[in-house]
């Protein structure tokens, strides 16, 4: 049943966030997974931005990209996590109005700016592998740069009329946020409003982005493979197919948990809510632990920057 805190006349100044509604005594349990994976995301994504930044052999565009992935991995986790945890260990649930809408501008922004990320690098493997002469010329800090300006502007501005939309509805009700976050559909379901506008922007303003991202990084994995395959060196071939493939694999993770948190989203009467409670919270977890293992320290360069630093502290 809803407490009767959850409706009152007065403008809503803050929110609730319930975490779990149906099966609250799961905080306890999933409070540790959710802390180490805290941790390995921070960790891992820390160390392999310090040796970029350490080792001048690593000053490549390549590396710059990495970089600017686990910058977005940390700013994800950073946003989402400890609040999570704060709930979980100090039922510190209350987030004030600008928070909340903060939060869910970070949200609804990075997302997309990863997948962004990862179109980049899925063509600079393809210019790495199809054009390799040519590769110099193209991948160089100045792309990199033009890249990151718009992978920021192009996310940015797109995802921006999210929150302003959700923040310009009327709360006069509800305050509590059956969610571990402040989602936008999940917040906009508190307003006295129609929220049609909000629901129908993002929907479209987020399958234009990803659409169009992973369609790009599909188109560039689908080259490599042809160009691959056509190697006579059997050696050549075994590592492509090994970076290129561990790299699709993580996307395809990636996109295959955003689709499943999208689809549970419109069909959220026939999928428990606890479910797509948890899907919300791992997604912002998951990838960025594995990003820089599976990106980062399988990279030969990068391990031997590594192996350079402890070296040096040693």
């Amino acid at each position: 049943m809803t407490s009767p805190s959850n409706y009152s006349t007065a403008p809503v100044s803050e929110f609730l966030l319930i975490c779990f509604p149906n099966y609250q005594s799961w905080q306890h349990w999933l409070s540790l997974p959710l802390s180490l994976l805290f941790l390995l995301a921070m960790g891992a994504n820390g160390i392999l931005l310090i040796t970029i930044w350490l080792e001048a052999s690593l000053h490549e565009p390549v590396y710059y990209l990495l970089s600017l992935l686990s910058l977005l991995d940390i700013v994800l986790c950073l946003t989402v996590i400890p609040k999570v945890l704060a709930i979980f260990w100090f039922d510190l649930r209350s987030i004030s109005f600008s928070a909340c809408f903060l939060q869910m501008f970070i949200m609804n922004s990075f997302l997309p700016m990863e997948s962004c990320t990862f179109m980049v690098m899925a063509y600079d493997r393809y210019v790495a592998i199809c054009h390799p002469l040519r590769y110099p010329s193209i991948i160089t800090n100045q792309f990199v740069a033009k890249a990151s300006v718009f992978i920021v502007i192009r996310n940015a501005l797109i995802t921006v009329p999210i929150p302003i939309l959700s923040a310009r509805l009327h709360y006069c009700g509800k305050h509590v946020i059956e969610n571990c976050i402040c989602a936008n559909l999940s917040v906009s379901r508190l307003s006295c409003d129609n929220f049609t506008l909000n629901r129908i922007y993002q929907f479209v303003a987020g399958w234009t982005l990803l659409g169009s991202d992973f369609t790009l990084i599909f188109l560039s994995y689908t080259f490599i493979l042809r160009t691959v395959l056509k190697f006579k060196a059997e050696g050549a071939t075994v590592k492509a197919l090994s970076t290129c493939g561990s790299h699709f694999i993580l996307i395809l993770f990636f996109s295959t948990i955003l689709l499943v948190v999208v689809l549970t989203n419109v069909s959220r009467k026939r999928v428990p809510m606890d479910v797509l409670i948890l899907l919300n919270v791992l997604h912002h977890l998951i990838p960025p632990a594995l990003n820089p293992i599976v990106y980062g320290f399988r990279t030969k360069e990068l391990k031997q920057g590594f192996q350079k630093l402890l070296q040096r502290k040693i």
